[in-house]
């Protein structure tokens, strides 16, 4: 056993992760959770939890003081950060030594040097590691000298991480902007506001290569993963190995890693970051001192479970492994599944979860990395990501297949996701051939778009009503003989349903046949179970999905199609029409697209502004969002202060046409 207690400084699927691999060593498990998390997974599974009073990230999962002491009065012998928080925080790595606590992880000497872009691209350059041509500085500087590079360039935040502080600037017109508001978004986010600039590659792909290094000197790499499908800089998809990697580059890949590491003097699992052009020339981008978002690829494809390495290496235990070890087996892929909508630029979408189904499905290895077990909340404070979704098998071709699969089968309602929007990405041509780049989403947007609709319209959405209609009548079969008849018998069994601000005229005329707008659908099986209904049309066989919130909207569901509807009366849908009149959604006032706060206001009253223009940045779930005029108008009253926190629906700004 390497530690009796560990506690994990962390929340959601990370935690859940970290607390199996934890119980299978026969090691006690310390969570720590902040009151909106006081239901959640991680809490209930370990075995002891500690509350962090406090409403924001500051006061809970970065309180660094706070954590200290609750592994001191615990008795903790080790505190696993994760990723995302106090991963890459040497000052918290600092504070656990100083108090004989192991930290899983590196020492604080790598996470420093490797936590700054600047100060990583220089170690690189003198490992004889290629690196892509860039210039430092403050502003003054950058702008001065931005020339000596060819534009397009990439503005980065110095301390960043995760997709996060980076901008594409095309021309030397944009450069002061993109400088400014990177810097602000890695003051927020890293507390480091310096920036630097990079030769940016067109058409790139983002490899990266794991690696696992002890206290004794002993490091390996563990093959390299394909993580160029990506939006917002963030990563979607994940593959290992990667498609585009002969043996021979990965042998070099992986040597340049090994030797990086070692100079280092680094110890705990890693990853080295590339880009490859298109003459499969690598540079070396930055090494994250902490276990990956993707790293469970890298298990699939090894055998060897990352975690239970990392807490062996931060025990002082040499590596289990040498190179001649690691075998390549199959291939991986991870979706990751975020709570966000595709269609309007991957905006976040926090909010209650109605039904939550993982799939489950034969003939291959699956496996779901989530922290959620039942319905929960997404809440606006913390990363949009739901869970991973990964699928091992022989083949490239066979693992794409199974992961469509279990996409399919995967519900969550209430809740905006990217479930059908990944479905048919993976689907396309492009992906399956390969022939892909870190702009694959960007640059196959429209092609994506056609596809989610044609998919869309793949099933009758005439099923989905009916399959509804079914279930809500079953869900309030009348009791007893009096209900049967007259009046609300009837009541029951014709009635309307909306969708897409379409009115839907239903008919029951017996258990198995509905009449859909006019039209009959005779079903050879109609079965209600639990949350869904099975039905047989036409020889096929459909299971649909449904769940109802407590404004009795429907969401229904079918190989990871998801439609939004509701049944309702003419009373009811009158009422419903002036209420949302009465709201005063109009086109001049503009709303919150989700709930966040207020980090900068562009504009003040009497501005006149044209369509497009940013009138404001709404920060939420770790994300900038743009909120961008409607049309060419004056600004008549902003509503909001910079720093407020609001709701989704809030307005924000009033405007006047012009």
């Amino acid at each position: 056993m390497y530690y009796k207690r560990l506690l994990i400084a962390n929340r959601g699927e990370i935690a859940v992760r970290i607390i199996r691999t934890a119980h299978k060593l026969g090691i006690s498990t310390l969570v720590i959770y902040s009151d909106k998390d006081k239901d959640a997974d991680h809490v209930r599974l370990a075995d002891e939890a500690y509350l962090l009073k406090g409403d924001d990230l500051i006061s809970t999962y970065l309180n660094k003081e706070e954590i200290i002491k609750i592994a001191v009065e615990n008795k903790a012998d080790a505190i696993h950060p994760g990723y995302g928080f106090l991963a890459e925080n040497s000052e918290f790595a600092k504070a656990c030594s100083e108090v004989n606590i192991d930290f899983v992880g590196p020492d604080a000497k790598s996470i420093e040097l490797m936590g700054n872009k600047v100060n990583a691209r220089e170690f690189a350059v003198s490992q004889n590691l290629p690196v892509l041509e860039g210039i430092v500085g403050d502003k003054a500087t950058l702008l001065k000298n931005a020339t000596s590079l060819q534009f397009p360039i990439l503005v980065k935040a110095a301390s960043g991480g995760g997709g996060k502080g980076m901008r594409i600037v095309r021309s030397e017109s944009d450069l002061e902007s993109a400088i400014t508001a990177t810097s602000r978004e890695a003051e927020k986010y890293f507390g480091d506001g310096e920036v630097l600039l990079e030769r940016y590659i067109e058409n790139p792909r983002h490899i990266e290569v794991q690696v696992l290094a002890d206290k004794h000197g002993n490091a390996i790499h563990l093959i390299e993963r394909e993580c160029s499908i990506q939006r917002r800089f963030q990563k979607i998809i994940e593959e290992a190995p990667s498609a585009s990697v002969s043996a021979d580059l990965r042998e070099k890949m992986g040597n340049a890693a090994v030797r990086l590491t070692q100079a280092l003097g680094y110890y705990n699992a890693g990853t080295i970051e590339f880009l490859m052009d298109e003459n499969q020339e690598f540079y070396f981008l930055e090494m994250n001192t902490r276990i990956q978002v993707e790293h469970p690829v890298t298990e699939m494809i090894t055998g060897i479970d990352l975690v239970e390495e990392q807490l062996a290496i931060a025990s002082g235990k040499q590596l289990r492994y040498t190179q001649e070890d690691i075998v390549l087996n199959g291939h991986a892929i991870e979706a990751r599944i975020y709570a966000e909508d595709p269609l309007q630029d991957f905006i976040p979408s926090p909010g209650d979860i109605e039904l939550y189904i993982e799939p489950s499905i034969s003939n291959t290895k699956l496996r779901v990395d989530s922290s959620l077990s039942k319905l929960s909340t997404i809440h606006p404070d913390f990363d949009p990501m739901i869970s991973k979704l990964i699928v091992w098998d022989e083949t490239r071709e066979l693992a794409i297949d199974g992961l469509k699969q279990a996409l399919s089968d995967y519900h969550i309602h209430g809740i905006k996701n990217n479930i059908h929007f990944l479905k048919n990405l993976i689907g396309t041509d492009e992906f399956i051939s390969n022939r892909i780049s870190t702009h694959f989403c960007k640059q196959n947007e429209k092609e994506l778009m056609l596809r989610m609709t044609d998919d869309q319209e793949s099933i009758d959405h005439a099923l989905f009503y009916a399959a509804f209609s079914h279930y809500d009548l079953c869900l309030n079969e009348p009791q007893n003989i009096w209900e049967e008849i007259g009046y609300w018998r009837n009541a029951r069994k014709e009635f309307k349903i909306t969708h897409n601000d379409k009115t839907i005229e239903i008919s029951a005329i017996d258990k198995m046949t509905y009449k859909v707008d006019k039209k009959l659908y005779h079903f050879e099986k109609l079965n209600l179970s639990d949350d869904s209904v099975e039905l047989i049309y036409k020889g096929k066989i459909y299971s649909f999905y449904i769940s109802k919130n407590e404004r009795n909207e429907a969401f229904v569901s079918c190989q990871g199609i998801l439609l939004n509807m509701r049944r309702w009366s003419d009373s009811e849908n009158k009422l419903f029409n002036e209420s949302y009149e009465s709201e005063g959604n109009s086109g001049d006032r503009v709303l919150a697209p989700l709930p966040g706060k207020v980090v900068k206001i562009n504009v003040k009253s009497g501005d006149k502004i044209q369509k497009s223009d940013v009138l404001l940045i709404l920060e939420s779930m770790k994300m900038e969002n743009s909120i961008l005029a409607p049309f060419d108008a004056v600004v008549s009253e902003i509503a909001i202060k910079e720093g407020e926190q609001v709701k989704s629906q809030m307005e924000l700004i009033k405007l006047i046409e012009v």
